[in-house]
């Protein structure tokens, strides 16, 4: 038996109509008499691809869960695909004596050759956004579960079309914001709070975070030879080398390529991604999203976009670190360090039988692998995740063209499907104003267009 066909999980349903069929239970490590593993073949085989700051920490994370076996990473920078490997390597060695078997990790430059193994169940995506999209729809049509990085893609058409790919292809997807599952439940509370009515009904959020990117103008910086500088770019467009995009080898930091628009949306997806998606579940609107966008009146200013939804309640891009909502009886503000309310009364009240309560889960990564298990939704489902970067995407757009745009979030249209270049329509207070068309995607550089789903 070769390596690419070791350890996968037996009887488990991966085609694409996996959810209408009956998915085996694991063997439970206790009922093979070691609690701290279960049988390999019974394990959640996984691949990780994109090994920097961010799916290091997921795959070491990952490595400790014995109902999990790595078996393949994934990079286009020679020295941290190597570093993952050994990684993963160094992990199983250890293991061996403990009664786990023996386990060699594959490395790839290229995600397709990982994904082209029919060994692996699901994979870890944590690439720059403008990648994600790809990515997903691949994983999907080789029939992987996929844990993504948020925000989930680099433009809104895209948003549409992974949800239209993973409902297709019947995989589990959980988005990275892990803001719903990990820091004490601070956001699960303020948002189980808002959902009850506690602070009476809501007139308005403030998300507090950064601003939009900006085009790249980094100069051209010699490289040195180990990293695969076209598959880092892929659709995004031709340019020179700069270490600020893609610091070479192993680095304890994010990379600033998200503060340009050719790769990421800036803070407004970044934490936007975290901040925005707990105002859209406050506001129970994960399937859902704002319909009236606009820009602040100062042109040069990269805070103060507002966002209305059909029941009045107003979204500010603005305020400090968190989420604040603000009703007709009190205000509660959180971030991840913090959970208050004013008057404080409102968070000294337990919570009743009789109130909204959010899903729960150990972690973010539990919510996933258990979902795995039972093919059901995770927390941050592919339309949650979805949904809140159509929210970012929907605030750059509006910093970017300083137009007030209308969004119908059913039929995921901008400006009531306006195919004109510009048109007169009225806003809700009824003056009349010239609404340009907006494109809702990105050319991509071939070959690297949205696969077929």
């Amino acid at each position: 038996m070769n390596d690419d066909a070791k350890l996968s999980r037996r009887g488990f349903a991966r085609t694409a109509g996996a959810t209408s069929l009956a998915v085996p239970a694991f063997v439970s490590a206790r009922a093979l008499g070691r609690e701290e593993q279960a049988a390999a073949g019974e394990r959640i085989t996984l691949g990780f691809i994109g090994m920097g700051t961010m799916n290091r920490y997921h795959l070491t994370t990952l490595l400790r869960r014995p109902e999990v076996q790595v078996l393949a990473v994934c990079d286009c920078d020679t020295k941290r695909r190597e570093n993952a490997q050994k990684t993963v390597d160094d992990h199983y060695n250890k293991q061996t004596s403990k009664g786990r078997e023996s386990a060699h990790c594959r490395a790839y430059n290229d995600f397709r050759d990982l994904l082209k193994r029919t060994d692996i169940d699901a994979v870890v995506i944590a690439t720059p956004d403008h990648w994600h999209a790809i990515q997903i729809i691949e994983a999907c049509k080789a029939g992987k579960d996929i844990y993504c990085e948020k925000p989930l893609t680099l433009t809104i058409h895209e948003a549409k079309v992974v949800i239209d790919a993973v409902r297709k292809s019947a995989r589990v997807l959980q988005t990275g914001s892990q803001q719903r599952t990990e820091f004490d439940g601070k956001f699960r509370t303020a948002c189980e709070y808002v959902r009850s009515g506690r602070l009476g009904r809501i007139l308005t959020v403030h998300a507090g975070l950064g601003g939009p990117s900006h085009p790249c103008n980094l100069p051209a910086e010699p490289m040195e030879p180990g990293l695969d500088w076209e598959l880092w770019l892929g659709p995004a467009p031709q340019r020179p080398y700069h270490s600020t995009l893609s610091p070479r080898g192993v680095h304890k930091h994010f990379p600033a390529w998200r503060n340009y628009q050719e790769y990421s949306g800036g803070g407004m997806t970044d934490f936007g991604a975290h901040h925005f998606d707990i105002a859209q579940w406050g506001l129970g609107r994960d399937e859902s999203g704002p319909y009236h966008v606009q820009p602040p009146d100062d042109e040069k200013a990269e805070r103060g976009v507002r966002y209305w939804y059909d029941d009045g309640v107003e979204l500010v891009h603005g305020g400090p670190s968190g989420v604040t909502f603000m009703g007709t009886i009190g205000m509660i503000h959180v971030d991840r360090d913090k959970l208050t309310s004013m008057p404080a009364e409102i968070l000294k009240r337990p919570l009743e039988k009789k109130d909204v309560r959010m899903p729960r889960a150990k972690s973010h990564h539990d919510d996933w692998l258990e979902c795995i298990k039972t093919r059901k939704d995770p927390i941050a489902h592919v339309e949650v995740g979805a949904r809140s970067v159509t929210v970012c995407h929907l605030g750059n757009l509006a910093y970017w063209h300083r137009q007030v745009l209308y969004w119908d979030p059913d039929a995921w249209q901008l400006n009531n499907g306006l195919e004109a270049q510009s048109e007169i329509v009225h806003t809700p207070m009824g003056e009349g104003i010239v609404v340009k068309a907006i494109p809702l995607d990105r050319e991509r550089r071939d070959p690297w267009q949205l696969p077929e789903i």
